[in-house]
């Protein structure tokens, strides 16, 4: 009788490109905590229960030092964050030269750790003098909008890699005037129109003023990109349905603002299945799945990591590509690791199609306010107990960062993927090496 042979395992890992970035993100509102002069902190004051209003947040502000220093030792190499302009023009016309000052320090920390500094300049909150005079229904906040930036970019310029103008202009408008759920809550058709083409026009003219002051090729967006698939596959209506969603949600405003990109940073969290039986129109809140025959987050939004690949290569363009935001909402942290290593697949899979992604920014390195919904959802590879401000690194967090560490995943993670991830495993990974994270499957 033949030997039956052994399973053969292929060890080779997935190498990613030379000089790959590697980092997690942040914005000042959902870290900083205490920023009272903003359209955002008025909102929550007066609209919100006291358990979902930003507060301390992470008391970021004061504790950088510590965020940045626990992002190393995970070996990330890179780092995007935001700076609050309600802090730095707290009144029309009046910067706080403390503030500023504040910042560099901020962004001279991550330098003098060899950080690749990745810096919103909005990040969805306005000072509160510029939302009482409009935002960015307003076609002077584009004018304010400038402003700030010619006077804050020349104290900060050396120490900033990539310029993200605006994050997710598209998810703001929606939300804002379209739903109606965020700051200013006005649901209104014409005022979405006018501010998503206030914001377009921030963004042009905010390009060349970069290029102007920093001498920077280095200036994109955060666009929050959105997979689309029909639900009947044969239906003509849902296929139509997908191609109208891809291009007004991914297409639209990079449409808008020809020739003002050296970068596609790309948000990704979403995939819809549009299903003619329940309405064309999905809910961007909330993911349109069957939670039955999906898994999904712990905000019902579907984990799909074949979205990732389909947005990437349908956005594949000559200029490279920064993935700028994709995390998970999950106190599952098995389920994160999962989400990790399933996701990052994809995007090799995209990089061996020819897809020039140059970085990974997952969202988020700390828990943090997340806007409407509060403290609830856990985003963080760092867990934050909000009674003591503790920090506390998640099992997931060491999986990245031997991805980071080793610019590739490993084989043995890939083979997880079909199996229960226990966290417990995880953290005996991080003492005794893969032998004891997958000794289930050899």
């Amino acid at each position: 009788m033949d030997e039956i042979p052994k399973e053969k395992h292929d060890h080779k890992p997935l190498k990613f490109p030379d000089g790959f970035l590697w980092g997690a993100a942040t914005s000042a509102h959902q870290v900083e905590g205490g920023n009272i002069n903003s359209d955002w902190w008025d909102w929550e004051l007066h609209n919100q229960p006291p358990d979902f209003r930003s507060g301390r947040a992470c008391d970021s502000y004061n504790l950088y030092e510590e965020d940045f220093q626990i992002a190393k030792d995970l070996n990330q190499n890179a780092h995007r964050l935001s700076i609050e302009w309600a802090r730095i023009e707290p009144r029309e016309g009046q910067f706080d030269e403390q503030e500023i000052d504040h910042y560099k320090k901020v962004l001279r920390s991550l330098k003098d750790k060899d950080f690749k500094v990745m810096l919103t300049l909005w990040h969805f909150t306005l000072p509160k003098w510029v939302a009482d005079k409009g935002g960015w229904e307003n076609p002077k906040t584009v004018d304010y909008f400038l402003r700030f930036i010619g006077t804050v970019v020349p104290h900060i310029k050396e120490y900033v890699d990539f310029w993200i103008t605006l994050n997710e202009p598209g998810v703001y408008v929606v939300m804002s005037y379209i739903l109606g759920e965020w700051p200013p809550q006005m649901k209104s058709k014409v005022m979405a129109a006018f501010a998503y083409w206030n914001l377009a026009q921030a963004h042009k003219r905010a390009y060349k003023l970069l290029h102007q002051l920093a001498s920077s090729k280095n200036v994109g967006i955060a666009h929050n990109v959105q997979s689309f698939s029909a639900y009947h596959k044969h239906s003509l209506m849902e296929q139509m349905a997908v191609i109208m969603a891809d291009l007004v949600d991914n297409h639209s405003f990079y449409l808008l603002t020809d020739n003002s990109h050296d970068f596609i940073g790309i948000n990704y969290y979403f995939h819809h299945r549009f299903n003619l039986s329940k309405g064309l129109i999905p809910n961007l809140s909330k993911g349109d799945t069957d939670e039955t025959t999906h898994e999904v987050s712990d905000l019902g939004w579907e984990i799909h990591p074949q979205g990732i690949f389909d947005v990437l290569t349908d956005l594949k363009d000559h200029k490279p590509i920064y993935i700028t935001e994709c995390g998970i909402a999950s106190t599952n942290d098995d389920r994160r690791t999962r989400f990790l290593i399933g996701y990052l697949q994809e995007v090799f899979h995209a990089i061996e199609e020819g897809v020039p992604v140059k970085g990974f920014f997952y969202w988020s390195l700390l828990d943090n306010f997340e806007w409407h919904r509060g403290f609830e959802p856990r985003f963080g590879l760092v867990e934050i107990d909000y009674t003591n401000q503790k920090r506390r690194i998640r099992p997931s967090a060491y999986v990245y960062s031997e991805i980071a560490k080793s610019n590739s995943i490993p084989h043995h993670f890939l083979r997880l993927l079909g199996h229960t991830i226990n966290a417990k495993d995880v953290l005996c990974y991080k003492h005794n090496g893969p032998k004891a994270l997958c000794g289930h499957i050899y």
